[in-house]
């Protein structure tokens, strides 16, 4: 944490997956715009840096926590500590997750049920913590990090994928909800993204990463932080990602199943 006085600015924001990636440039946007930032990774030595980065760079206060959000208590313990610290959260960013490429039968169990709790309980969780206090002041922000691949089944990556189509429909559902609350819930549901994503996951030699054009982190976080200030409930960064959700609403379903496992294939 550094040293300024957290009640010198107005309102903070909360991001998970915050060392790399699209989170880190979603917090970076969000320092810029003057928000108080409370960072949570696993990567404890990466958020100091971010911190120390942050503070000397836009002048913000920035709270790290450093936590595994596969572990079932860290939504909790991460609320408990904010709120002895208190430190109210205006901005949830539900960003953190991982993806494991492979056939289901030879995938890992420990890891899938790892990425379950990371994607779709951690973020449940959390935004149960956080939502109701935002409905009780009438004013919060919820954006969610879904993904293109929320719109289609996904063999090879069949627990990702219904992960992110998990994250979309909730989120969907909260916007609902949530109408007249002065509270709001953005999907933001990026393409493939250039981050250390897919060599993670083993996806890296797909047709999918190699034979399109990945959109940068920087620019899907502007997209995505610009459509939670406007208070959509889903954006689809880039024109291509658009036109395709919108296709496979209206395609064969075992078609796009088909198309979808030949992307994921090992080229």
């Amino acid at each position: 944490m550094n040293k300024k006085d957290q009640s010198q600015c107005q309102q903070t924001a909360l991001i998970t997956g915050a060392a790399s990636g699209i989170g880190y440039q979603l917090a970076r946007i969000f320092a810029l715009n003057n928000y108080n930032l409370v960072l949570v990774d696993r990567m404890g030595q990466k958020l100091l840096e971010i911190a120390d980065k942050f503070h000397e760079e836009f002048h913000v206060f920035v709270k790290t926590i450093v936590k595994d959000l596969s572990l079932a208590t860290s939504p909790e313990e991460i609320f408990t500590e904010l709120q002895q610290a208190a430190i109210n959260v205006d901005v949830l960013v539900n960003n953190a997750g991982f993806g494991i490429h492979g056939l289901f039968h030879e995938t890992n169990l420990t890891t899938e049920l790892e990425m379950l709790q990371v994607n779709v309980v951690c973020l449940t969780h959390l935004t149960k913590l956080f939502l109701k206090h935002m409905v009780k002041q009438g004013n919060g922000k919820v954006l969610n990090v879904s993904s293109a691949a929320a719109f289609q089944p996904g063999p090879l990556m069949a627990v990702y994928f219904a992960t992110k189509a998990y994250i979309l429909s909730f989120s969907q559902a909260l916007a609902s909800e949530l109408e007249g609350t002065g509270v709001t819930v953005t999907a933001l549901c990026p393409g493939p993204t250039e981050s250390a994503f897919h060599e993670r996951t083993g996806a890296a030699g797909t047709k999918q990463v190699k034979e399109n054009k990945m959109m940068g982190a920087a620019h899907v976080a502007q997209i995505g932080y610009q459509a939670l200030m406007e208070g959509k409930t889903v954006v689809i960064p880039g024109f291509k990602n658009r036109i395709l959700a919108e296709i496979v609403r209206f395609a064969p379903r075992n078609l796009v199943t088909k198309i979808v496992k030949n992307m994921q294939e090992i080229k």
